[in-house]
């Protein structure tokens, strides 16, 4: 199984999903009071899927016409073929730098092509390619030969491409959404640049790699009567389950939470850029490529899938997974930015041009492996809370509880530690559990599975749009995390210095070098 492709698709925090209460309750949570501080949350009502479209047909005019931008393989997944088969949708348009080529990067070698396959009911899709083939002329092609397949000619003509964002910004003055899977350090201003023209802006995770650019982007989603709505949004039973437990101070108040993964699943740690230069592939825009970036030679370490581990154009493995992990971990604790975080990242070892081994901390990429910990100040009550991320196949010392039981920690996984407890879950917040197993006596019946109603995704956006409310995955709800994911690349390249962040006036107060990192260093023409 795709080891990153579990997770898909908060608005404003509110006091519904937030905090801890003392006192144990074994009381089933009533569904419609819970969906309905879930509702107040996102300031809309959701409409079931049939409504949206009466069973089985859609009408066009009832569609809501919408680009993909970025067209890799995340974007052929996630929406090419993951997003063309629902009826509510009209994909009109793709845009990307690069045309057509067969030089990716992925998790497996056959799974774009086998999941288009499925989607085209076509078991010859793809047979010449010769590697991993991606790129916007392929969105376009898949979305022809899908929305043709209900023409008597087999094929349709009708899906545009661009190779620059903002031209079809301008030239498509019809769309309802743009679906952004694009590198992360072109997020920010793509998703500005389409909430600005009044287009809801879809994106990938994370909002930005850069401070400044997090703020920058909620700010305009908050002005903008668009919709705005991040993908690592999900809505789970396990969530509603977390959430009782810690309302009901099940393990009283909370003091830590610990998230470990066994990513990056991509190279990264490289001590510098590389200095080879070779030449740009035909059909690819280097310069659109880069974006906000200041110029550098191309070389394909920085593209596709492996632009994650670089600091300026990525944001590690927290971006990647942790956005997944615990935006919804922010909304139930009511945690705002952090206050101060410090990272320890590995350094790298080799012998030098005069036969001295020695060691060096990357100044570039992400390391290999590292922890952060980020400290949020006590908020309405609810005392200060400490996170600690890990990654690269690190994770917190088993705790006694699993020790006593023979257990261990599985090599994803979060804990939430209590004044009167510890509660053990998956990597996700999935099915989580007190330990010591003895102590799930407490919470029997407490949350009923059967009056959880979860909304998917997708819907969740598609509903905010026709609806003219927010998305519960919207900029705004995320904007706490959002910040720490940008403030943990800082972190790293400081690594071992704890950094004191005064979120008021987005500034290190106690390592002034630290705040270079804050803002990128745009190339003319580019700002926000």
């Amino acid at each position: 199984m795709d080891p990153r492709n579990e997770g898909r698709s908060a608005d404003e925090t509110t006091s519904e999903l937030s905090g801890t209460t003392t006192g144990t309750s074994t009381n089933t949570v009533n569904r419609r009071k819970f969906l309905g501080g879930m509702a107040a949350a996102s300031a809309f009502t959701i409409l079931p899927r049939h409504v949206l479209g009466g069973p089985g047909f859609t009408a066009p005019s009832d569609k809501l016409n919408v680009a993909q931008i970025g067209c890799g393989t995340q974007g052929i997944r996630q929406v090419t073929t993951g997003l063309v088969t629902r009826e509510d949708l009209q994909f009109t348009c793709v845009c990307d730098p690069n045309t057509d080529s067969q030089n990716y990067v992925d998790w497996s070698p056959h799974g774009i092509r086998d999941q288009v396959r499925e989607v085209l009911e076509d078991p010859t899709w793809g047979e010449s390619n010769k590697g991993i083939r991606a790129g916007r002329e392929v969105a376009r092609e898949i979305f022809d030969a899908y929305y043709g397949k209900a023409n008597r000619s087999g094929s349709s003509k009708g899906v545009r491409s661009y190779e620059d964002f903002r031209e079809l910004l301008e030239q498509e003055t019809d769309l309802d959404a743009v679906v952004i899977i694009t590198p992360d350090h072109t997020h920010a201003t793509i998703s500005t640049a389409a909430l600005k023209k009044g287009v809801a802006a879809i994106s990938h995770k994370p909002v930005s790699n850069m401070v400044n650019e997090a703020r920058s982007t909620v700010e305009t989603a908050r002005a903008s009567s668009a919709v705005s709505h991040l993908l690592a949004y999900r809505d789970r039973e396990d969530y509603y389950t977390l959430d009782a437990w810690f309302k009901a101070g099940v393990i009283g108040p909370i003091r830590e939470v610990h998230n470990w993964t066994f990513r990056p699943v991509w190279p990264q740690g490289w001590l510098d850029y590389p200095t080879e230069q070779p030449p740009v592939p035909a059909g690819f825009n280097w310069d659109l490529w880069l974006g906000p970036e200041q110029h550098r030679p191309y070389h394909p370490n920085y593209t596709f899938a492996v632009y994650r581990g670089w600091y300026n154009y990525g944001g590690g493995s927290f971006a990647d997974m942790g956005n997944y992990s615990l935006w919804a971990i922010y909304r139930m604790l009511n945690m705002q930015p952090p206050i101060s975080i410090e990272a320890h990242a590995n350094t790298v070892a080799f012998v030098n041009d005069e036969n001295v081994s020695t060691y060096k901390l990357s100044e570039v990429a992400y390391p290999i492996a590292g922890t952060v910990h980020f400290h949020h100040a006590e908020v309405d009550g609810r005392p200060p809370i400490d996170l600690y991320w890990y990654e690269g196949g690190i994770k917190p010392q088993t705790p006694k509880e699993l020790l006593d039981a023979g257990e261990q920690l599985e090599r994803e996984g979060m804990m939430f530690v209590g004044d009167d407890g510890k509660i053990l879950c998956g990597y996700r917040g999935t099915d989580p559990r007190l330990i010591p197993q003895g102590r799930m006596v407490d919470v029997e019946g407490m949350i009923d599975p059967e009056e959880i109603e979860i909304v998917d995704s997708d819907d969740e956006w598609i509903n905010a749009i026709r609806n003219g409310g927010k998305s519960r995955g919207s900029f705004e709800g995320f904007a706490p995390l959002a910040e720490a994911t940008a403030l943990q690349g800082v972190a790293y390249r400081m690594s071992g210095q704890r950094l004191d962040w005064d979120p008021a006036h987005m500034k290190f107060t106690n390592v002034p070098e630290a705040n270079e990192f804050v803002r990128r260093d745009y190339r003319p023409g580019w700002e926000l």
